[in-house]
């Protein structure tokens, strides 16, 4: 069962998901009898973390219960409010360029993995992670060139140091949705002098507005999920699709990107990876978005992530 982060009555908790509803998990744990204390954070009750046996324990007492007891400890979603599942991760790290189709539509050349090394680059988290159904903010300082990039977020759920591609995917605690919003027109100091890497930072800084990485609505548990690579994921906008693709497409699978951090860089519990996203930005079709657009980013057996625009 997929979980989540709310807040309900100014009370911040966690609980299984279900796209209309939400099941308390402490309500749960009470209604089914098992022994569960506060968790510290969602990663407590997701794979590797302190309390997943026993998260495991209430899903399976919950499915035999009857569907008016269970109907009894949902609550509409409507009645709370979504919190991004991992609220203050050590590190935010996105890759760039992660799958051809979009490499292409921007003018680029394909390559293959064996010829190239996943691109990396980050976000500051505290800054940039946005709650489900919070608005994404249209910078001031630069308006006109905001666009959209559904990609699969993946949340690390144990350390790991120069892991090997073949188990990499044990150290992943759950999936979740990202969109890596971007600014494809920043330039500070419009009269400046010409650098050599000026492109590179515009596009870097591009990234960091405030509100440019709304992320859940919530986590499918990696132990619910055999292969990240059979997800199909759409981005809508306005309720007209802009984004159609599958995360079979990645250049860089999961477990290759994680091997490739992990190489030179060490992953901790709540890391996230965002993994690239596929064709369909506006950017490659001159459309951008614009205060009163709606975005709804979509990948299979996780859910949709809803963000206004203002």
């Amino acid at each position: 069962m997929r979980l989540c982060r709310f807040e309900l009555q100014q009370i911040q908790q966690i609980g299984f998901y279900d796209d209309l509803t939400v099941i308390p998990l402490a309500a749960a744990a009470a209604k089914v009898g098992v022994s569960l204390s506060a968790l510290d954070g969602l990663g407590a009750a997701l794979p590797g973390g302190s309390q997943r046996q026993q998260v495991r324990e209430i899903q399976q007492r919950l499915a035999q219960l009857s569907s008016g007891d269970v109907a009894a400890l949902r609550v509409s979603t409507d009645s709370v409010k979504l919190l991004v599942p991992v609220p203050s991760p050590s590190k935010l790290l996105l890759l760039a360029g992660n799958y051809s189709k979009h490499i292409e539509e921007g003018g680029g050349k394909a390559t293959e993995r064996a010829q190239t090394f996943p691109y990396v680059f980050m976000k500051p988290p505290l800054t940039t992670l946005n709650h489900p159904g919070d608005p994404v903010r249209i910078p001031e300082v630069s308006p006109n060139h905001i666009d959209w990039e559904l990609e699969l977020g993946v949340i690390i759920g144990r350390t790991a140091k120069n892991v090997k591609e073949a188990d990499a995917l044990c150290y992943v605690a759950g999936y979740t949705v990202v969109n890596d919003i971007s600014d494809r027109k920043f330039r500070p100091n419009p009269g400046r002098t010409q650098r050599e890497k000026d492109g590179f930072f515009d596009w870097l800084h591009g990234k960091w507005h405030d509100t440019f990485c709304p992320m859940g609505p919530c986590v499918l548990p990696a132990d619910e999920l055999a292969d990240p690579q059979t997800l199909h994921m759409t981005l809508k906008v306005n309720g007209g699709v802009e984004q159609d693709g599958s995360t079979a497409e990645m250049v860089f699978p999961v477990a290759a990107i994680i091997e490739f951090i992990s190489s030179f860089v060490t992953l901790v519990p709540g890391d996230i990876i965002s993994t690239g996203t596929t064709s369909g930005v506006g950017h490659a079709k001159g459309k951008f978005l614009k205060a009163g657009d709606v975005m709804e980013a979509s990948i299979e057996q996780i859910g949709t992530l809803r963000s206004p625009v203002v």
